[in-house]
């Protein structure tokens, strides 16, 4: 079973009410849950803890489940859904973004081919970064890799940094990677994350995927070329007008 599953908050600091607001005749939540249902994924469910969104996501006939109130991560929430969910220990969780109303379906299935491996724990998507201003922009995470496509490691900072070269001359000479927030996790070590206590690392850059990493775990990793237009505030809807609708 590979069962996608979409963590929604309508208390959004930056923007309140988010996964309902309208993009063309249908909300964001609803758009996001569609474009899921176009990929491989055996089942997609809505975890969240607001009752507007459940009524919702019910009135246009996706599947949603009621999780608490007190979750700190999307990560968090997603696992307190596949235990609601009752899943087979063997199962695929997918954790999509729900701020992503045209994700590509075939990023999805990019994640569902890391597991195709028996040994990959979690998986997640890179793409190459083309531009000095994501690459020395601290909210667009980056990542290193090995030589088997798994992270060496994210941050928040350029990485690898050159040294003796002038970092605007830094992506003429090398591959420098964005990491793109979608994972995948065999249900086992979906249950085992969330139980790590928050480590040093994750606390220093703000991102919890350290605490996996640090505790032992290994991250596959896929690249993809699509250019997806997250929403984390109102004015990025005039982005998805014009990308999407004009």
């Amino acid at each position: 079973m590979h069962i996608g599953i979409i963590p929604a908050r309508y208390a959004s600091t930056r923007f309140p009410g988010k996964p309902l607001v309208d993009i063309q005749g249908k909300s964001m939540i609803q758009r996001v849950y569609e474009q899921c249902e176009k990929s491989y994924l055996d089942r997609v469910v809505v975890a969240t803890d607001d009752q507007r969104i459940i009524d919702h996501v019910q009135n246009f006939g996706g599947e949603v489940v009621r999780t608490a109130s007190t979750h700190v991560s999307g990560t968090d929430r997603i696992s307190e859904a596949a235990e609601i969910l009752n899943l087979d220990p063997k199962s695929i969780v997918v954790n999509i973004q729900g701020d992503e109303p045209f994700i590509d379906p075939d990023d999805i299935q990019r994640i569902g081919n890391c597991f195709e491996d028996e040994n990959t724990q979690i998986a997640t998507l890179v793409k190459k970064i083309k531009d000095p201003e994501t690459l020395h922009n601290p909210n667009s995470p980056k990542v290193v890799l090995n030589l088997k496509g798994e992270a060496l490691y994210f941050s928040r900072e350029a990485i690898p940094h050159l040294k003796g070269i002038d970092p605007n001359q830094w992506l003429s000479k090398t591959a420098f990677f964005q990491h793109i927030g979608i994972y995948g996790f065999r249900y086992e070590v979906l249950k085992e994350i969330t139980q790590l206590k928050s480590s040093v690392l994750e606390q220093n850059e703000g991102l919890e995927q350290l605490r996996w990493m640090e505790n032992g775990y290994k991250i596959r990793t896929a690249e993809t070329t699509s250019d997806c237009v997250a929403v984390d505030r109102p004015e990025d809807l005039k982005r998805i007008d014009e990308k999407f609708f004009s």
